[in-house]
């Protein structure tokens, strides 16, 4: 639409604003009531709705403490920890005294709260990396929005952000549903510490799953040693690789890489290995490297605080046994042999004696190509949220001054 946009201070385009705080903790009479009290972590980070509120004040709280209630279909902007959430709020309600609430809005009241939040995500950007750790109350209404004087237009832009973002939630929606589900089917297809048989089976098996240690099933193990960096060597003399740090890895993946000089006391990693972090914060991560060495153009090596287990491919399937260790039930079992307070390590002994259960071979494929199905729609699903939230940014920039 051919038409102008104005601009104005944002204390203008709100006839009224209200403050937050915080009713005396030790006062049981103000708590536990039925009016919604808001905190910035009750706020979702990219969205101005779906605010969820975890606490809940009294009528007494309202009259006597400095807890305000605030009218319906008011902006909340976040003014201290969390700058740049912003929420439109449909229901009457309260906040900490880390809020500005603009209230009676003299626009259209979500295209005012879209504005507002790409306000906010730019000083949010800007308050990254320095000291300050809000931003005052005078300063956030002393910002300048631009809106269009139609307030036709100020609907469709608002309405097609809308749009975008019930498509965006029903997607984060099914995310959480495929995650619940393979949570599920972990617990399920694998069997517990004191049985032979799983929960859920698949036709045409019923034999009782043999346990075995993973010293019994291993054709080989090796340690990890770190290599040098570029850095320690002259121009010209270092050999480089790639560096793999298992932490934080999930199933079939090799990232987190550098690279290292090495020597020959390393060992390659080889397809289908089982590793494992044994010194770091959160030391029972396994991942399993999926990649060849002559597909990628070099070979993998791990650091010092990796281990690695070859399984013997005649007696388990290494896709099987990856998923199996990262399962509810073999994390309760892993968790506590690690020893330590701010770094956790874990012996190789402890690891190598753990016993698991497993079926026959063609039995383990069939559940690891089910839980790779789900992780293959979880990543799809994640591919989508994604190129929909770049959409949201992008539209965001497009249609706003």
């Amino acid at each position: 639409m051919n038409v102008k946009w104005e601009q104005r201070k944002l204390n203008s385009i709100a006839h009224q604003t209200f403050g937050g705080g915080t009713p005396s903790k030790s006062n049981k009479q103000f708590w536990n009531g039925d009016f919604p009290w808001i905190q910035s972590s009750d706020l979702a980070e990219d969205t101005i709705r779906g605010v969820h509120p975890n606490k809940f004040i009294t009528q007494n709280a309202l009259l006597i403490s400095a807890a305000k209630k605030i009218p319906k279909n008011s902006i909340a902007i976040v003014s201290r920890v969390g700058v740049g959430k912003v929420a439109l709020i449909p229901f009457n309600y309260s906040t900490s005294q880390d809020f500005l609430s603009l209230s009676g809005l003299k626009i259209n009241s979500q295209f005012a709260t879209y504005s507002i939040h790409k306000i906010m995500k730019k000083t949010a950007s800007q308050l990254q990396g320095t000291s300050i750790k809000g931003i005052t109350k005078k300063d956030i209404l002393n910002k300048t929005i631009i809106f269009p004087i139609s307030e036709k237009e100020q609907v469709h832009i608002s309405s097609l952000l809308k749009y975008v973002d019930y498509i965006i939630s029903l997607q984060q929606r099914k995310l959480e549903q495929l995650k619940q589900l393979k949570k599920a089917m972990l617990q399920q297809l694998f069997v517990s510490k004191n049985s032979k048989q799983p929960v859920l089976r698949f036709e045409n098996f019923d034999s009782d799953w043999r346990q075995h240690s993973l010293e019994d099933i291993s054709a080989k193990t090796y340690s990890g040693l770190t290599g040098k960096s570029k850095d320690d060597f002259g121009h010209g003399k270092a050999r480089y690789i790639t560096y793999l740090n298992v932490h934080n890895n999930e199933v079939a993946v090799s990232d987190g890489v550098e690279q290292i000089e090495v020597d020959f006391k390393q060992n390659k990693v080889l397809k289908g290995d089982l590793l494992f972090t044994i010194s770091s914060e959160v030391p029972s991560e396994v991942a399993l490297n999926s990649v060849w060495s002559s597909e990628t153009g070099t070979d993998i090596y791990l650091n010092s605080f990796c281990f690695g287990i070859r399984p013997k491919s005649n007696y388990v399937n290494s896709f099987f046994l990856t998923y199996y260790l990262r399962s509810p039930q073999m994390r309760k079992l892993i968790y506590p042999l690690a020893q330590g307070i701010s770094r956790f390590n874990i012996s190789k002994r402890s690891i190598l004696t753990l016993k698991i259960n497993t079926p026959v071979l063609p039995e383990q494929i069939s559940i690891y190509k089910v839980l790779m199905h789900i992780d293959n729609l979880i990543t799809h699903q994640q591919n989508k949220l994604t190129q929909l939230t770049t959409l949201k940014r992008y539209l965001l920039q497009k249609l706003f001054i």
